[in-house]
């Protein structure tokens, strides 16, 4: 497993971060191996309106993808 480093992302607390999908989903990978984790923060990326889905999933929801 690699180590994550620690990174200020310097966004208002009342806006949610807009990227899509596919960076959500390479940045957690590039931070773990295991597949079961990438899902499960990803979800809760976007459970708890810390990130916002642009370009083909825009306006899609935790729901949508579980």
């Amino acid at each position: 497993m690699r180590t994550a480093t620690s990174q200020s992302i310097e966004t208002p607390a009342s806006e949610p971060m807009s990227v899509t999908l596919l960076e959500v989903v390479r940045a957690v990978g590039d931070v773990t191996d295991n597949d079961h984790e990438v899902v499960a923060t990803v979800l809760h990326l976007l459970v708890s309106g810390k990130i916002r889905l642009r370009g083909n999933f825009r306006g899609s929801s935790a729901s949508d993808f579980s």
